[in-house]
């Protein structure tokens, strides 16, 4: 069983809050795999979920380094994979601990090192709909029920 949710975001603020809820779900040892091209507020998402899990720090886009660890009540680790390679080789020389942590890791294009992902996962994808507008579907790949208080969240 896995369950979804779709979301309509106007601007950078509201996939932020979106993150932001997520985070506030999430427990040590969760991965969030997100999806979108380039542009498509996967940091920015992240960003929210760093809020929402009580890191202070100010999150960015990991790029060239392929992993930030930003520590809090429960430390973020924020990987990318975009260069494919340099990803699945920083995962094959340990990186893949990450996945395992005390924290949560959030792996941007995570489609390139998808058989390095845990079975049980949050999946965000994130598609552009405007200038500022996304289209935003989060699912929990598990077999328990873990959206849901998200869900609830969003229509108060």
């Amino acid at each position: 069983m896995s369950e979804s949710l779709e979301f309509e975001s106007a601007s950078a603020r509201d996939t932020e809050e979106l993150g932001e809820a997520l985070g506030r779900l999430l427990r040590p040892g969760d991965v969030v795999a997100l999806h979108a091209e380039l542009g498509g507020g996967k940091t920015c998402f992240v960003r929210g979920l760093a809020r929402g899990l009580g890191v202070s720090a100010q999150v960015s886009s990991p790029t060239f380094q392929l992993m930030h660890s930003y520590p809090g009540p429960i430390p973020l680790y924020h990987l990318d994979a975009w260069m494919r390679e340099r990803g699945e080789g920083f995962l094959d020389e340990g990186g893949a601990e990450w996945l395992r942590a005390d924290g949560v890791a959030a792996v941007e294009w995570a489609e390139h090192v998808l058989s390095w992902l845990p079975e049980q996962r949050f999946e965000v994808a994130l598609a552009h709909t405007g200038p500022q507008r996304r289209a935003i579907s989060l699912r929990w790949t598990g077999p328990q029920a873990r959206l849901r208080a998200l869900e609830e969240g969003k229509k108060r």
